[in-house]
């Protein structure tokens, strides 16, 4: 087990100078059931940049400015996933931005990604997206096949402008909680979010990206503690949901790069 203090006075511990050995973080499992407490630091190529993308859940008010750099990343599972690998791996030195914009669809995303992904030329990009897609058609339902065409093509754009970008997407999520606490509310949402999951895991296995099962994530921690402890209106996380979707974001990255590629 790392030992914290020694391990941040080692310094630098690159592997031929470019990418960084697994760490062992040792943090104790959850009582949620999840696994993000317990992972390994992933490899990164120094410097990588990280960047994050999608709707309000993402953005959580990420500074405009950037030259503020108390705000510069919000406070969302972005914040906490960057506070927590620059302790773990100060000498990577990873670089982070968060691009998540409050309201947007999947749409809005391709609208805007030439500038707000492709030329910032990310290492590592990080989509959330698909609530506001569900909620904006609950009377019509989901345009599936528009949605995945949508998402297909800014992850095409994406890996386009580099071949060698990671890619990490993340599922849409609904709870039984706050305005959608009563069971037809839910129903409404949660049938088309369910929708949406499978276009997710088909293009995370088409674009071989890390899949985080966050429906799945919610869903089992709803188990053991109320889902209002998780999200307080069935959309948005409360600090906690953040950083159950931070813990499962670094599990899940470290189990796909934890070693050299």
């Amino acid at each position: 087990m790392t030992n914290r203090r020694s391990f941040l006075k080692k310094g630098a511990v690159a592997a031929s100078g470019v990418t960084l050995a697994a760490n062992t973080a040792a943090n104790a499992q959850s009582n949620a059931g999840n696994q993000g407490a317990r992972y390994q630091t992933p490899r990164f190529k120094i410097g990588s940049r990280l960047l994050f993308q999608g709707d309000s859940i993402t953005d959580m008010k990420w500074g405009r400015n950037e030259k503020d750099r108390n705000h510069y990343l919000g406070h969302s599972y972005v914040f906490l996933i960057a506070a927590r690998l620059g302790v773990d791996i100060p000498e990577a030195k990873l670089d982070f931005y968060n691009r998540g914009m409050s309201g947007h669809t999947v749409g809005d995303l391709r609208k805007r990604w030439q500038k707000d992904a492709v030329d910032m030329n990310p290492d590592l990009l990080s989509i959330l997206i698909g609530v506001n897609d569900v909620g904006r058609t609950l009377e019509s339902g989901v345009d599936v096949g528009k949605w995945e065409k949508d998402y297909r093509h800014i992850l095409t754009e994406s890996r386009k402008a580099n071949s060698a970008l990671r890619l990490v997407l993340l599922d849409p999520f609904v709870v039984s909680s706050g305005k959608l606490k009563t069971e037809a509310e839910f129903r409404k949402r949660r049938d088309q979010v369910d929708r949406l999951l499978p276009i997710v895991e088909k293009l995370a296995k088409e674009f071989n990206a890390v899949h985080i099962k966050t429906q799945e994530i919610f869903d089992s921690a709803s188990e053991t503690v109320s889902p209002e402890h998780w999200i307080w209106d069935g959309v948005h996380p409360l600090p906690q949901g953040h950083e159950l979707i931070a813990r499962n974001w670094i599990q899940s990255v470290s189990d796909r790069w934890s070693s050299a590629e």
